[in-house]
């Protein structure tokens, strides 16, 4: 069976469709890869989503080392997807401990169906492609879902 690696971006959204979207596609784990996990939107910072994704019967782990540097998140707020991804892979994946990082992603997402989560609901806006394109080299599909 092949391995499958979810992503899903909060923009949007509400926690209970996220859920919603969640187990319909089977997802077990929420794997959190932003590097500041906090929110204005209600539910989705780190507490709340944790707590939320537990009375959900779902883990929650947040992946802060592959989250998006001060600078590549202004990237995208600047609508300029390719300064993101170039800050993301040269201060993230490409720098010390990028691909331990990585590695604990491929373990976590091995172990049981994983989603990537971010607030971006656009995946080509967002450093979750980086990430599916780096799982699909290791093996992975990737289904991005929306709520």
């Amino acid at each position: 069976m092949a391995k499958v690696l979810f992503t899903i971006g909060y923009e949007g959204a509400d926690p209970e469709r996220v859920v919603g979207a969640l187990r319909g596609a089977g997802v077990a784990t929420l794997a959190d890869v932003r590097a500041v996990a906090l929110s204005r939107k209600r539910g989705f910072s780190k507490g709340a989503l944790a707590a939320g994704m537990a009375g959900a019967g779902l883990a929650y782990a947040h992946l802060r080392a592959l989250g998006t540097p001060k600078a590549g998140r202004e990237a995208a707020r600047a609508d300029d997807a390719r300064l993101m991804r170039r800050i993301y892979c040269e201060e993230v994946l490409e720098a010390e401990g990028g691909a331990a990082a990585l590695n604990a992603l491929e373990d976590l997402a091995a172990g049981a169906p994983t989603c990537l989560l971010c607030f971006e609901r656009d995946p080509e806006r967002c450093h979750r492609r980086v990430l599916s394109e780096r799982m699909e080299a290791r093996g992975f599909a990737v289904v991005d879902l929306f709520a």
